[in-house]
């Protein structure tokens, strides 16, 4: 049965297929309870909402006997850290430069479920990504697809930093793969890269200092503290999957819908901080930058032309100190502050 789903998945575009029993051991449970109870979580309280069915597969759905654990690819095809240096123009993470992941991987999920569900009559699946309460790095590690790095994130021997996750739940006994085990050694370079010096320790990550947290999470005005290390970063950061020297083995993605889009490759700041809500809908229809609302968006614009050092953005930045919203206001005033020292 494995053999002939793994086969399937390939078939349906997936990367990487592994499997695992429904089950993941009492550190998971540990390191989650640590990180909440230590409010590293921040504004993210759907965290802490349903944390036994996080930690506990068989919680979810209490009639999983076995886990598929899937991967998709989306290497980019050119250094994501290059546009860096690129001061006038705005840094997006490499999963957000075309279509929402989620739509992508849960259509490819839902058809390797119904053609389960067609082969195996009297078995059950339910699909998941990680919109859900599920743990998926642990359990993409229990299934072989990689390990959990110190940077927190998955790292696969074949595909480096860049895999999507997604899990099919489902009662048949499958043969498992066996657990993938630590490759990181003594390396710390995703720990050293971090703009603002989010990990607290290897594998410990405090969200609230995390430039992605900061530029999608987070609603409010971005503490002045993190504002000049995030740079041009305007959704999203790359540094700590990008350094990651199993990214030799990275491979560029072969599903079009994770392909970057030429505008979002490095888009002009002065171009995207005069975007309307909905002119901004319509640039990010289909994307997931959708989700945060033009206020944050724009937010996270004047914050990178506050650093970017041309003064021929400050125009640009000073007619929105009077927006209605406030977090747009609050960044267009740095920004200026920031432009006029200058």
């Amino acid at each position: 049965m494995a053999a002939a789903i793994r086969d399937q998945a390939l078939a349906l575009g997936f990367d990487a297929v592994g499997f695992a029993p429904a089950h993941l051991g009492p550190e998971v449970r540990a390191r989650l309870d640590a990180f909440l109870s230590a409010g590293m979580q921040g504004e993210m309280g759907w965290l802490a909402d349903r944390v036994e069915q996080r930690a506990h597969p068989q919680s979810l759905w209490p009639a999983a006997v076995s886990v598929i654990a899937l991967g998709m690819n989306y290497g980019p095809e050119l250094d994501p850290l290059s546009v860096l240096e690129q001061r006038d123009r705005a840094a997006i993470s490499v999963y957000a430069r075309n279509r929402d992941y989620h739509d992508i991987v849960k259509k490819k999920l839902k058809a390797l479920a119904r053609w389960m569900a067609e082969s195996w009559r009297g078995s059950d699946v339910k699909v998941f990504v990680d919109t859900a309460p599920v743990s998926e790095k642990p359990l993409g590690q229990a299934a072989g697809l990689g390990w959990q790095g110190k940077h927190s994130n998955l790292v696969s021997r074949d595909f480096g930093s860049w895999l999507f996750l997604g899990e099919v739940f489902t009662t048949l006994d499958l043969t498992p793969t066996g657990a993938e085990v630590d490759h990181c050694g003594r390396c710390s370079r995703c720990l050293s890269a971090c703009p603002t010096q989010a990990f607290v320790g290897p594998y410990k990550l405090d969200a609230r200092r995390c430039i992605s947290y900061l530029t999608i999470e987070h609603k409010g005005p971005i503490p002045e503290e993190f504002r000049v290390a995030m740079g041009n970063r305007i959704y999203g950061c790359d540094d700590c999957l990008a350094v990651c020297p199993w990214n030799k083995f990275a491979s560029v993605t072969a599903e079009p819908g994770l392909v970057a889009r030429d505008d979002l490759t490095a888009p002009r700041l002065a171009e995207l901080a005069v975007l309307d809500d909905a002119a901004f809908r319509a640039l990010f229809s289909g994307s997931p930058i959708k989700r945060i609302g033009r206020d944050r968006f724009v937010r996270n614009v004047l914050n990178a032309i506050g650093n970017s050092g041309d003064a021929s953005l400050l125009p640009v930045a000073a007619r929105l100190m009077g927006d209605e919203a406030e977090v747009v206001a609050d960044a267009a005033r740095w920004a200026v502050s920031r432009l006029s020292a200058f």
